[in-house]
C-alpha cells in the first residue's frame, strides 16, 4: 500500500512542478518585456525601438507561441491540436514582424549616426536569428496546409520543425543575453538587476528546452 501511494503521489508532484514552471514562464516573459519597455521608453529615439521590439519578439511572442503546446501551461489547452498550430503560426508571424522592426530600427539608427553595422557578436547573432526565425515560419506553412507537404511525412516534418524551432529559440535567447552586455543596458541598470534579467532569459530557455525534449521523448516511447 505504501508503494502504491508513493507511485500515485509522484505523478501529481511531477504535474504540479510542470504547471508551476509553465505559469512562472508566462509571468517572467511578460514582466521582463514590460521591464525592457519601461527602460527603453519606445518612441523617444530610433534606438529605443530596437530593445523594445526584439524583447517583444523573442522574450514574449516566441515564448508564448511555444507554450501554446504545453500540456501544463497552454492558455488554449482544451482546443484541438490543429487550432493550436494555427494560433502558434500567427503568434510566430507577430514575432517575425517585431524582429524585423527591431532590426530596421537599429540599422537606421546606426545609419543616422554614421556607425558601422553588425560589428559585434550581438549584432551578428541578432541578424542570424532574425533570418532563421523568418525561415522557420515559412517552413511551417506545409504543416498548416498539408497539401504543400506531398511526398513528405508530416510526423518527420513536425519533428524537424520542433528541433529547428528549439535551436531558433536558443539563438533568440543568446541574442537577448548578449544584448544585456551592451553599453546601453549595463549603464541603465544596477548590477543585481542585470543578473535578474539574465536569470529570466535562462529560466525561460530551460523550461522551453524541457517542454520540447519531453514532448518528443514521450512520443518515441509510445512508438516502441
Amino acid at each position: 500500500m505504501v508503494y502504491n501511494k508513493e507511485t500515485e503521489t509522484e505523478p501529481r508532484i511531477y504535474g504540479f512542478t510542470r504547471t508551476a514552471s509553465a505559469v512562472l514562464t508566462h509571468f517572467i516573459c511578460i514582466v521582463f518585456t514590460v521591464f525592457i519597455a519601461v527602460l527603453s521608453r519606445p518612441g523617444t529615439s530610433w534606438f529605443s525601438w530596437h530593445p523594445f521590439f526584439m524583447t517583444l519578439a523573442f522574450s514574449f511572442f516566441m515564448t508564448e507561441a511555444i507554450l501554446l503546446f504545453s500540456p501544463y501551461g497552454s492558455p488554449i489547452k482544451r482546443f484541438p491540436h490543429k487550432t493550436k498550430g494555427r494560433v502558434h503560426w500567427i503568434v510566430q508571424c507577430l514575432c517575425v514582424s517585431c524582429a524585423v522592426l527591431g532590426l530596421t530600427a537599429i540599422s537606421y539608427n546606426k545609419h543616422l549616426n554614421g556607425k558601422p553595422h553588425f560589428t559585434s557578436w550581438h549584432g551578428l547573432l541578432g541578424l542570424l536569428t532574425v533570418c532563421v526565425v523568418g525561415l522557420q515560419s515559412l517552413a511551417a506553412v506545409p504543416l498548416i496546409y498539408h497539401s504543400l507537404a506531398k511526398g513528405w511525412s508530416l510526423a518527420k516534418l513536425k519533428r524537424y520543425h520542433a528541433a529547428s524551432g528549439l535551436v531558433t529559440y536558443l539563438l533568440g535567447s543568446a541574442s537577448l543575453l548578449l544584448g544585456l552586455s551592451s553599453a546601453w543596458f549595463t549603464a541603465s541598470v544596477w548590477e543585481y538587476t542585470w543578473y535578474l534579467s539574465a536569470l529570466c532569459i535562462a529560466l525561460n530557455a530551460l523550461v522551453i528546452m524541457n517542454q520540447v525534449s519531453s514532448a518528443y521523448t514521450a512520443k518515441k516511447r509510445l512508438q516502441y
